[in-house]
Formats: C-alpha cells, structure tokens, sequence
C-alpha cells in the first residue's frame, strides 16, 4: 500500500538531520513505488516540537533566585515574520496550546504562504513577544515539503529583556531609535545564540549584515548582562541587534570569517524581537 513519505527537514533550527545533498530518500512530490505525489502548491504540514525558556536566560533567573514564567498552556502561533512584521492580517499559519510537558503541534500549516522563513511565537504572562526561527530557506532556497518534526521554541523572559537593555544602554538604543524607544522591545530586537557543530556556544564570533549601514546595531552581552561590547560574543555566545523603532526590515546576518556557518534570513519591527540560533552547516547540532 502507497503511503505519503513526510521526511524530517534538514534545515530546520533544533532538528536532527534526516535529508539533504546527495540523500537517496525520494523527495516528497516525486511519484515513486512507495511515495504519493504531493501537491506542493497547496501543500500543508505539521509542525511539532517542545516549548522552553531561553537556556540563557533560565540560568540568568536560576542565578539570581527568580522565578521563572510558566509556559503551561502558552499558544505557540506559527507565522511568516516578513508579513508579520508589516502587519499582514493573514501572516499567522496556526496555534497550538504548550502542554504540560511543553511540547506543542500544530497541524495543517500552509506552506505556500511562507516567503522566507517560518518562525513560532511564544506569548505568556512574563513573557517578550518573540518569534523562533524554526526554517530559513536560506539552507534550501525553498519553501519546506515535509511535516517539521522536534522544533525548539525559545521564551524571552521580561526580567531577560529588560537586563539586556540595559547591558546594550538606552542611551545606544535611543541612539539607534531616533529617541523612540528606550528598550530592546520597543526598538525592535534580534536575540541570537552563536553555537559549535556540538551546539556549545561559540565566544568571539562577530556578526555581519549584508548592509554596511546596519552593522553598528549588533552588541554582544557579557554573561552576567552587566554591560555589552561590538567585539564579539562572549563565553555564552550571545549577540543582539537592535532595530530602528519604526518600520518593518529584513536582511541577512552572517558569521565573519566563518564560511561553516550559512547567513541566515531575519525580519525584524518594533514590538517584539526575533530569536535565532547559528550553527554551521545545513543541520542544527544534536
């Protein structure tokens, strides 16, 4: 009997590699004996994963004795941040409800609606609006074609948020802002971990957009968030960037000198922040 072959993908941010260059795993949407076509016009996934905060910013709260926000029951929405950055009404794909466990799905995702990338959003009390980048494509230059399967989902803690802002200064997101905003949320922010090919964090690492005029937003947090530094990250592999507080962007963050790693898509508005993890290769550390 014929089945549909859903493959795990190969580019998606906490994913174990399942396909790739050279995999001899026929391509959903290839008639073969054992595969059905796949309709990749109208296609629509499954997206499942677990939910949790930042592991940064447990072990900043565990360190200080605060208490953590709760995840339980905490939608997970699955949206395009192109169109959700301007504000697109149908930029959301849907939502599933965090369980007790934190694992999370969402079925019947319209992939045919997504241009660069899909991220999952995670709102709770105590909680930063923030979006995950679950696929970027650019790994593939395309949409995704299979369901996505063991996603992470990382919670910005306000407690967080707020002692980045400091560490960054609000005079230097005012500066960056026009005198808008004096915090990274309001500004518009990308959170970003720089990790090995084991997942460990990767101190020293400078990040690059491709637009010269772009490249003095990104500052690197000390691990106990004290202050920030533009030399590169620290021993915890942290970077943020912060935006200009008015209108949507998206542009392409690289790692300098570092041809592992592939430059990633962002998009990024005022209001809430973007978290990413950078990993060299086509496939996220076990």
């Amino acid at each position: 009997m014929k089945r549909p072959l859903l493959m795990v993908s190969c580019v998606l941010l906490g994913l174990s590699p399942g396909c790739g260059p050279g995999d001899t795993t026929p391509d959903p949407g290839l008639q073969t004996d054992d595969a059905e076509t796949v309709d990749l016009d109208n296609l629509r996934i499954g997206v499942t994963g677990k939910a949790a905060l930042l592991p940064e910013a447990q072990q900043w709260l565990d360190a200080r004795g605060l208490a953590a926000p709760s995840l339980n029951a905490a939608p997970v929405t699955l949206a395009e941040p192109l169109r959700l950055a301007v504000n697109d009404p149908n930029a959301t794909f849907g939502t599933s409800p965090v369980s007790e466990d934190g694992s999370f799905t969402v079925s019947d995702v319209p992939v045919r609606e997504m241009h660069l990338s899909l991220t999952a959003g995670l709102e709770a009390a105590g909680l930063v609006r923030s979006h995950t980048l679950i696929y970027d494509s650019a790994f593939t230059g395309a949409r995704p074609r299979t369901d996505l399967v063991d996603v992470r989902v990382w919670g910005v803690p306000e407690a967080f948020h707020d002692a980045l802002s400091t560490a960054v200064g609000e005079s230097a997101i005012r500066g960056h802002t026009g005198n808008l905003a004096a915090t990274l949320r309001d500004a518009g922010f990308v959170l970003g971990r720089v990790v090995d090919a084991a997942g460990q964090p990767v101190s020293g690492a400078r990040l690059t957009p491709d637009r010269e005029d772009l490249a003095g937003r990104i500052y690197y947090p000390s691990a106990d968030l004290a202050a920030s530094g533009q030399e590169g990250t620290g021993p915890q592999g942290l970077f943020v960037y912060v935006h200009s507080g008015v209108d949507a962007d998206t542009f392409l963050l690289s790692v300098t000198g570092m041809e592992a790693y592939v430059p990633r898509n962002v998009g990024v508005a005022p209001g809430w922040g973007m978290v990413l993890t950078v990993h060299p290769g086509l496939y996220p550390p076990p």
